[in-house]
């Protein structure tokens, strides 16, 4: 009896530890993806109000350039702007990479907050060259499709671990592809790169899913939780902007 005893305290005991673990992870996964939902309304709320003060529904794309814009559009829009705003933007990415380990979490979530801020700011053009119906028709199957894949990434008893390797050597190969183009203009060559993008896309986010849920340790204090909480919310923040951009090019219409 007293054997029986001390097996079943050990059981129970095992299954206390294993219900505290599954519910630190939930925790740690909400918190990951409460960040990167606030990373996007953020951008959408941001590019919205950078439109209007651009010149709204009176912007229109011409054989002969952009007209309509107010001066905060020609500036925004025009000139240098748009390549340092993009060279900004990838400057936080990087610097939050590379530092997080050093990084107070507030000050990790202050740069994903600005990033995504910019971010808004750069994609606000978006509105300019696609109607509205089109881009809320491609948000909501971004929405889905992600929203799927990072359901089985989280679910999946299969190892995802040997897709990283492959899908960052197709995610090199695609900016690669995307510089060749910005001087080739070539429409063939843009098909094609949004069609393997959407694919690479679609597969990091079950990728990287998975990787998240696994950097998660129930020993973790609250600092390293939270670097770890924010750099998952940017890569999965990343990860849907640009499967929203891909199928876009897709299947957005263009105004």
């Amino acid at each position: 009896m007293s054997d029986f005893d001390r097996n079943y305290a050990t059981a129970r005991s095992v299954g206390a530890d294993r219900a505290l673990i599954d519910a630190g992870l939930r925790a740690y996964m909400v918190r990951v993806y409460n960040y990167m939902t606030l990373g996007l309304a953020l951008t959408g709320v941001v590019a919205w109000f950078a439109y209007q003060a651009a010149g709204g529904d009176a912007i229109r794309r011409t054989a002969s350039g952009i007209v309509g814009l107010t001066p905060f559009g020609v500036t925004i829009f025009t000139g240098f702007t748009p390549i340092l705003l993009m060279l900004v933007t990838l400057g936080i990415v990087f610097f939050i990479s590379f530092r997080i380990d050093r990084l107070a979490p507030t000050t990790a979530f202050a740069l994903f907050t600005a990033y995504s801020a910019l971010l808004g700011l750069s994609l606000s053009s978006i509105l300019f060259t696609y109607t509205g119906v089109s881009i809320t028709r491609v948000f909501f199957i971004s929405a889905a499709t992600f929203g799927a894949m990072s359901l089985y990434g989280y679910t999946t008893q299969r190892d995802l671990s040997a897709w990283g390797s492959f899908l960052m050597m197709g995610l090199i190969g695609l900016i690669v592809a995307s510089l060749v183009n910005f001087f080739l203009q070539s429409t063939a060559l843009q098909f094609l790169i949004s069609c393997v993008g959407v694919l690479i896309f679609v597969g990091l986010t079950a990728y990287d899913t998975q990787d998240i849920k696994n950097m998660y340790d129930a020993n973790d204090d609250g600092t390293v939780a939270g670097r770890k909480a924010i750099m998952g919310a940017l890569r999965l923040y990343l990860d849907f902007i640009n499967l929203f951009l891909m199928l876009l090019q897709l299947f957005g219409d263009r105004k």
